[in-house]
């Protein structure tokens, strides 16, 4: 009788070993597989950011000026219980300047389309990221880039609202540029 008691305990903990190795390995290979997603994940945003970087800085090369908007038409439509993100450019063009500017921005709701019954502050409150900023910028580099996210309720009414990014530079007006937001259903 103790022969088969010991025989069934060899027997429990070989299936035992063997149940924790195979649970060890599939611990490994999912968190491989995890590993890998989040770092192709990670590639493709670093492309996309230096993508939109690049167009941005197309716009300053060929039209000139002091702030972009990378929006098409510089529209975003914009659909109810959703939130869009876009990208902006500041260039410092000053000249002969030794040290960076610093350039203070700050987004506002300066119109809503007629009709709409929307107050100019219930509009300003769908900028949800990005309203307003600081960067330092030294002359003749590379423009800096920000993000504004805008977010529309789901009872939002739909019409268009249109924004100002007004730019200081050392407290001085710099420029000023605009954008849409239409929210849509």
């Amino acid at each position: 009788m103790k022969i088969e008691n010991k025989k069934a305990a060899i027997e429990l903990s070989i299936g035992t070993i063997v149940i924790i190795v195979l649970a060890m390995s599939m611990l490994i290979l999912g968190l491989t597989l995890v590993r890998t997603i989040f770092t192709g994940a990670k590639y493709n945003v670093e492309q996309l950011n230096k993508n939109v970087e690049s167009e941005i800085n197309k716009l300053f090369n060929e039209r000139g000026g002091k702030t972009f908007v990378y929006l098409p038409n510089n529209q975003a439509d914009v659909k109810k219980g959703t939130s869009f993100g876009f990208a902006f450019g500041i260039k410092n063009t000053a000249e002969g300047e030794p040290t960076a500017g610093r350039f203070n921005y700050q987004v506002r709701a300066s119109s809503v389309q007629t009709g709409c019954k929307l107050s100019l502050q219930q509009a300003e409150s769908y900028i949800i990221l990005g309203k307003t900023g600081t960067l330092d910028i030294l002359p003749g580099t590379e423009p800096k880039y920000r993000i504004i996210k805008v977010s529309a309720p789901e009872q939002a009414p739909l019409c268009e609202m249109l924004y100002d990014i007004i730019v200081n530079k050392d407290g001085q007006p710099y420029d000023t540029t605009f954008f849409i937001v239409k929210i849509t259903g």
